[in-house]
């Protein structure tokens, strides 16, 4: 294999995005498709967030802006973990980035295209059976959705859970955009003039807003050093 690439890694569920449980499968199917050659992985990507959903992508479309300016191909380990929706996939490929789902790498669009197709109808067939599952239960008398149920000990370990996820996702991008942060301060930038630099980048800012500034860098450092320390 050669080139230059960027992986991107996605995991469904808050539990997932704690462990990395299914991360590091992933990152190990994209390894083995890189095995041997002349070939340069710049970075990884990690995101958190339900296949379903494909309005907030902070770290795919990250990744997607570091191909555009690197010339580089995306890698990901299943098709899947870019979405099951055919629209969004087809976006994407129009968007001119190269991509190769490691589970397929022969693939080209239309076969992607068909697997897009087929991976949103599982989707939808698995959500009828869910909605069905669920109208048998009330059917049965059993209430859902009701948190009143949970004892407080439960309700605060769920805020609890929720916290740690928002701090896992934030210290995860704090020490990826790091580095970058790091080498603009040596080159004798300003905290301005490296938000600057950034938002020429194209670099998305932790809330995944296209504008940065010195306040967000200022953070970004603080949070990295603050855990190093």
């Amino acid at each position: 294999m050669e080139g230059r690439f960027v992986s991107y890694l996605r995991v469904s569920t808050a539990k997932q995005g704690i462990t990395g449980l299914g991360i590091e499968a992933q990152r190990q199917a994209i390894a083995s498709y890189l095995n041997g050659g002349n070939w340069t992985l710049i970075t990884e990507y990690v995101e958190q967030e339900s296949g379903r959903r494909t309005d907030n992508r902070p770290m795919l479309q990250a990744a997607l802006e570091t191909c555009q300016r690197t010339k580089a191909t995306l890698l990901i380990a299943r098709l899947d973990r870019l979405s099951r929706n055919v629209a969004f996939i087809a976006n994407l490929m129009d968007s001119g980035v190269q991509f190769v789902a490691v589970d397929n790498p022969h693939a080209n669009t239309m076969t992607l295209q068909i697997l897009s197709v087929m991976a949103q109808y599982e989707r939808e067939v698995l959500s009828k059976r869910t909605i069905a599952a669920l109208a048998a239960a009330r059917l049965r008398g059993v209430k859902l959705g009701s948190p009143t149920g949970l004892t407080k000990d439960a309700i605060e370990k769920g805020r609890s859970l929720s916290v740690s996820v928002r701090r896992a996702k934030a210290d995860d991008y704090a020490n990826r955009i790091y580095p970058i942060i790091k080498r603009y301060q040596a080159e004798g930038m300003s905290l301005h003039g490296i938000a600057r630099q950034l938002t020429e980048d194209k670099e998305l800012t932790p809330r995944g807003k296209e504008t940065w500034y010195a306040g967000i860098v200022r953070q970004a450092i603080r949070r990295v050093e603050k855990g190093a320390s």
